[in-house]
């Protein structure tokens, strides 16, 4: 048996050679990338790359080693494509985000909507999101109508929830993100905190029937299923609806769970605070507008992909982030309607559309992708 040293010192000279081989390999990528500029033929050629990948792999005689020669070709080609993505964006290529950047955004004329009425967890995000600083505010039933709000110009911004930290995300906010023509511009962390909210004078005893959204009657599954089990628990559209409908009521055996907001709103009494099971429980909104713009501070990029139904296409998608060194920071996968078993993808990723990275990055994404659309840079 040789020894650990010499076996060592013989493959940093393999690995020498190989290195010399790839920098071979990648200068011919160059040339490569200059016969497409002169010709307009994309760097990506999924034939070209299939063919590359069977006759390198006929060439060992093992499962192991053949799945290994497809593993280390498929990264080389995606390097190589990153570099050629590269010399195209410096010959002047680029991906029209149709983003307009600004400094900052006036929302001193905006007109803000938000989903559910008032007290909604939606409302309490545009404040906070807001502040005083805004011309009106005004509530829809609907996530859709909130939507519809911004394309008709009835509102200029509106208040989506799109995910929680444990519940998960607002799939139907994801596929109107998909529908509709809107700019993601800003994004709110609301920490959720359920209280159980009485009609004057109700103590906890009392209570037979609890009323609220579904998924903040999950987010207290716990705390009703150890302590109350014999409550009705009936789902509403909304927490504030809920507790709505406990003071229009007057009915001292009917709850709602809500924020503590609502007590004030509603003129009702907090029978317990903070009944949710997790403390830390927090739900992400998003700010969307018809106008797509960004700031120059901007930090997020939310992009919206489809991609061809294929082994390897989500690997090869995703290799445009890694070898451009940008950390993905979510992903999530939607049904396309009307097409069968087939997915549009949101991603979210660090970075802002002026840098190098996320330009080379939307380059190749637009080449290899179905379609890529920028969600928005905030």
């Amino acid at each position: 048996m040789r020894d650990l040293a010499e076996v060592r010192v013989d493959i940093d000279k393999v690995d020498k050679e190989i290195l010399n081989l790839f920098q071979k390999r990648m200068e011919l990528a160059c040339q490569v990338a200059e016969y497409k500029i002169a010709t307009g033929k994309k760097v990506y050629d999924k034939a070209r790359e299939d063919e590359k990948l069977d006759k390198l792999s006929s060439y060992v005689d093992d499962a192991f080693s053949e799945q290994a020669v497809r593993e280390l070709y498929t990264q080389i080609m995606s390097i190589s494509r990153k570099k050629q993505f590269a010399i195209l964006r410096d010959n002047g290529a680029s991906f029209d985000t149709g983003f307009t950047k600004v400094d900052e955004y006036d929302f001193s004329d905006a007109v803000v909507c938000f989903q559910g009425v008032q007290g909604a967890y939606s409302q309490l995000a545009m404040m906070a999101f807001f502040g005083e600083n805004i011309k009106d505010s005004f509530h829809v039933d609907l996530w859709r109508d909130a939507m519809d709000a911004i394309n008709d110009g009835r509102a200029d911004y509106a208040v989506l929830p799109i995910e929680n930290s444990l519940a998960g995300s607002v799939e139907e906010n994801f596929d109107l993100l998909s529908e509709y023509n809107v700019a993601i511009v800003g994004e709110q962390i609301l920490k959720v905190d359920h209280a159980l909210l009485g009609v004057k004078g109700a103590k906890i005893e009392d209570i037979k029937t609890v009323y609220s959204h579904p998924k903040a009657i999950s987010q207290c599954e716990g705390y009703i299923r150890n302590l109350h089990m014999d409550w009705d628990v009936i789902n509403l559209r909304n927490t504030a609806v809920s507790a709505m409908k406990i003071r229009d009521d007057k009915d001292k055996t009917q709850a709602a769970i809500g924020s503590t907001y609502n007590a004030t709103l509603y003129d009702l009494d907090i029978l317990e605070e903070s009944i949710q099971d997790a403390k830390n429980n927090e739900t992400r909104f998003i700010i969307v507008s018809k106008d797509k713009k960004y700031r120059a501070k901007a930090d997020k990029i939310s992009l919206c992909l489809e991609i061809n139904h294929e082994p390897g296409s989500l690997y090869r998608i995703l290799s445009n982030l890694m070898f451009n060194g940008i950390n993905m920071n979510r992903i999530e996968s939607r049904p396309i309607k009307g097409v069968n078993w087939q997915y549009r993808f949101f991603i979210d990723i660090d970075g802002n559309l002026d840098d190098e990275a996320v330009r080379n990055a939307l380059i190749g994404l637009s080449e290899e992708c179905v379609s890529v659309r920028v969600l928005g840079n905030y």
